[in-house]
């Protein structure tokens, strides 16, 4: 009898394990959209992008634009806060902070600072503080734009960066080995876990991150050790982009909608 028992439980096991897991996708809209290269969306609904090494700000009717040749291509552009966007020029260690209407308000060229800092890595950060990730020592730090004062707050890392990405109060990123961690604002650092190899990724809150390889975007949840796929999307695009429950795919000519249910 019990022998019995033991092959049912098998049975009904082996399906559940062999299971893929998926999100379905439902398409919403599909936008005309020209751009070199899509940057992302803020809170107010403006679309940032880059056009013939343009920056655009654009919503309906509205346009504002921000031009500077002479430091070449943008490295990174956070758009955190829109009121206070940071734009990293890494060719030439300098970072450019703009207002809401693509103003340059203030720039810093770290090669100019008294204590040397090579930066690879930047966001804004919480309290007029920039994070940073000075290349020389292979530290991140926090550094004050208004007092130009500058804080190291971690040890040296052992691993490059594969990705990086930041908030208000923590910098999170993902090294050459594919691990994901994460300091807060106090110096703090804690091990995520590993990601699947990606072409793209962003990652997301409670351990979770959208994956994009092959042509095929996954959502990894770490904490829950589970993968899902995507499904019913367009397979040929540039760029992803999720937020509020709204997965944004780009190519150069438009922007197709679609909403999803994170589990």
């Amino acid at each position: 009898m019990k022998k019995c028992i033991t092959f049912l439980l098998v049975l009904f096991y082996i399906p559940v394990i062999g299971q893929t897991l998926k999100i379905e996708a439902e398409k919403i809209n599909t936008v005309p959209f020209e751009a070199d290269e899509y940057i992302g969306k803020d809170q107010f609904g403006y679309h940032y992008s880059i056009k013939n090494k343009v920056l655009l700000k654009t919503k309906t009717n509205e346009s504002f634009e921000y031009k500077n040749f002479s430091l070449g291509k943008t490295t990174k552009i956070d758009l955190q806060n829109p009121l206070r966007i940071v734009l990293f020029y890494e060719n030439f260690n300098t970072i450019i902070l703009l207002d809401n209407q693509l103003n340059e308000t203030k720039r810093i060229n770290f090669s100019e600072n008294s204590v040397p800092i090579a930066v690879t890595a930047t966001g804004i950060a919480s309290q007029n503080q920039l994070w940073i990730y000075n290349n020389l020592n292979q530290q991140i730090g926090l550094y004050d734009y208004l007092k130009n004062d500058y804080k190291t707050i971690s040890t040296p890392l052992q691993e490059n960066f594969k990705y990086y990405y930041s908030d208000f109060n923590t910098f999170q990123w993902v090294d050459s080995k594919s691990n994901w961690y994460k300091i807060d604002i106090f110096g703090k650092i804690t091990a995520i876990g590993k990601v699947s190899n990606f072409e793209q990724i962003q990652l997301l809150p409670n351990n979770m991150a959208l994956i994009l390889k092959d042509e095929k975007i996954i959502l990894q949840d770490l904490k829950k050790d589970i993968i899902y796929s995507i499904v019913n999307i367009n397979k040929s695009f540039k760029y992803f982009q999720y937020k509020d429950q709204i997965l944004s795919i780009f190519t150069s000519e438009e922007i197709t909608n679609y909403k999803i249910t994170i589990p």
